[in-house]
């Protein structure tokens, strides 16, 4: 039986930290699908379209290994994806207690509907203190995102207006 496991996401935009948690993921599975998801809760910076390249390139620049499929999802529940490409697994990158106490709600509830289960995988310390929301407000004021980001991301964020 194959394995297959779902980083969902905003990745607006993608950082090390995700890289690192897809990287570690991608070792793991048969399949990874690295899913991007629109947050609701958020204002976006970059089209879901921009992303989803932006994570292709930044995945192909890092050499990440592995039957990688990216892709977007906007249409109903995280698990009805799950189910749509035979995912048992949803992998989320846990930072503080913070992003524990708020996915694992999430979790149980994604268990309880599909049977689909979320395994935590904690990011490398060099890059737990990052997120997209930080990153955002550093290009926001001129400040130099290049330590935490890829490659692709730094250079289309100099050249975008953020």
């Amino acid at each position: 039986m194959r394995r297959i496991a779902v980083v969902p996401g905003s990745f607006d935009p993608v950082t090390l930290g995700h890289l690192d948690v897809i990287e570690r993921a991608a070792g793991l599975f048969d399949e990874l699908h690295v899913l991007v998801v629109p947050n609701p809760g958020k204002t976006a910076l970059l089209p879901i379209s921009r992303r989803v390249e932006l994570l292709q390139k930044s995945i192909r620049d890092a050499g990440i290994a592995g039957n990688i499929v990216v892709a977007s999802w906007s249409m109903g529940l995280l698990v009805d994806y799950c189910l749509e490409v035979g995912a048992s697994v949803l992998i989320k990158g846990i930072r503080s207690q913070v992003d524990v106490a708020y996915e694992t709600p999430m979790a149980i509830v994604n268990r309880n509907l599909a049977a689909v289960e979320t395994v935590f995988l904690l990011p490398d310390p060099a890059h737990a203190h990052v997120s997209s929301s930080l990153v955002r407000q550093v290009a926001a004021l001129g400040g130099d995102i290049a330590p935490y980001v890829p490659e692709a991301v730094a250079e289309f964020l100099q050249k975008a207006p953020v």
